[in-house]
């Protein structure tokens, strides 16, 4: 997901270690926040059912986070190549129908497929990412040596998402082995760069057939939370160019610095008018100016400055969109007069995502957990955003965000740690959400 972080250190590939067999338990849950609310739905499982959760082995989710976690994968830094062919080899081991695509020099996205039975059948698609954000400093050990303590997994990426490829590889794999024959394919898509620019996602998105996928479910760390919308997310760079002069003549010249703060106060404006309308579910659009910089010199009338704005995006807006009501702004102000220019560029757009609360997934997601023991799961939104998005908007399929991890404790910290329950948890839930959303209910057997 994308969401600041401290910068980070380079690393020492360490040699592999296969953490201890752990034995397993339930790690409480985050508090409630504002914006969700809990369902506790449980349906009786199926003979068919049983016998794909009697396959799912928590050892099985360590050792390839494990080896996931190892391979590092840092960015940026464009390091994920190692962290791909790991995931491509234990795809291959489980029977699994893989296909990589490097979209940059050592930057390869990969999907991972189990075949539906039914020709043109929709399917399930899992989307994760297999770069990691720079390791930095306060480790109490290896950011990339695995480590189990206390029934949790250690090292970076563990939570942010290596946990959660893990347990959609070993979720497939069940399905696999109890030859359930899905109607429609499940597939795992794993991008590249999620962390930085997001070049992995807008390679894959485009490539995506509209009707082949009904649901989309991504693994991103949710506390097993049933996240139904997310914020989207984009960068402006506005340029402000005027005249330079003497400073002890400034009206010679065209301040672009002064024109600046005028322009960032129509930023502060805005974002304070949206929080007075803020979604029950997402909040609201906001505005941060990151940076700034200008000038030459104290004594000179500062011909150019630069602004760096991030601004959150609701799942309406778009990019282009925003950039173009903020020039018109600033030329409805008078900024762009009188020797002054502005140029407003969009360097970066993630869109957003809202899925109903009624809707079949969400209620699978949320049955799905009950089940498997993982209890209520709340459904909510997230401030934060993340590939899901462009699923969501460019090609049309109805998108949740649920993993294991925690996104505010644990994501982009040193000693970054899961709970190996919450592992378990994922990978059966994400099998029973396949079965179900492809199965119809009259025609699951062996219910009990």
């Amino acid at each position: 997901m994308t969401m600041p972080d401290a910068a980070g250190a380079g690393r020492a590939t360490p040699p592999r270690a296969k953490p201890p067999q752990p034995e397993t338990e339930p790690q409480p849950a985050s508090p409630p926040r504002p914006e969700t609310q809990s369902r506790d739905e449980t349906m009786p499982l199926t003979e068919q059912e049983r016998a794909v959760l009697d396959r799912i082995d928590v050892a099985r989710i360590l050792a390839l986070a494990a080896d996931l976690i190892g391979a590092g994968g840092e960015n940026p830094g464009g390091t994920e190549a190692e962290t791909v062919q790991v995931l491509a080899a234990a795809c291959r081991d489980q029977g699994l129908t893989v296909e990589i695509n490097e979209i940059a020099p050592g930057r390869p996205n990969l999907t991972a497929t189990l075949p539906g039975q039914v020709a043109g059948e929709p399917g399930v698609m899992f989307l994760g990412h297999s770069d990691v954000v720079p390791a930095g400093d306060g480790w109490t050990r290896g950011p990339f040596e695995p480590y189990v303590d206390g029934a949790r997994l250690f090292g970076r990426g563990s939570t942010d998402m290596k946990g959660g490829l893990a347990a959609i590889v070993v979720a497939m794999s069940a399905l696999q082995e109890a030859e359930i024959g899905l109607p429609g394919p499940v597939q795992l898509a794993c991008t590249v760069d999620e962390e930085d620019l997001g070049l992995g996602i807008r390679a894959f998105a485009p490539a995506v057939a509209h009707g082949e996928f009904k649901a989309c479910i991504v693994a991103e760390p949710t506390d097993l939370s049933t996240v139904i919308g997310c914020r989207g997310d984009c960068y402006l760079e506005v340029t402000v160019t005027g005249r330079p002069a003497h400073s002890g003549r400034p009206d010679d010249g065209r301040n672009a610095i002064n024109a600046a703060a005028r322009i960032i106060d129509i930023t502060r404006r805005d974002h304070e008018s949206r929080r007075a309308g803020a979604d029950a579910l997402l909040g609201a659009g906001t505005w941060n100016v990151g940076q700034i910089s200008g000038g030459i010199g104290t004594s000179v009338v500062a011909a150019e400055c630069r602004i760096s704005i991030d601004r959150r995006l609701m799942p309406d807006e778009d990019a282009q969109t925003v950039a173009a009501d903020l020039i018109s702004q600033i030329h409805a102000e008078g900024i762009d007069t009188d020797g002054i220019e502005v140029r407003v560029d969009v360097t970066m757009e993630m869109p957003g995502f809202r899925t109903d609360a009624d809707h079949p997934l969400v209620r699978s997601a949320v049955t799905a957990l009950a089940d498997v023991g993982a209890g209520a799961s709340e459904v909510g939104g997230w401030t934060a955003a993340c590939d899901g998005g462009f699923i969501a908007r460019d090609v049309g399929v109805p998108t949740i965000v649920m993993g294991p991890g925690g996104l505010n404790d644990q994501a982009h910290r040193a000693d970054e740690s899961v709970s190996l329950a919450e592992l378990e948890h994922a990978a059966k839930a994400y099998a029973l959400m396949c079965i179900r959303l492809m199965i119809d209910p009259n025609r699951r057997q062996g219910s009990n």
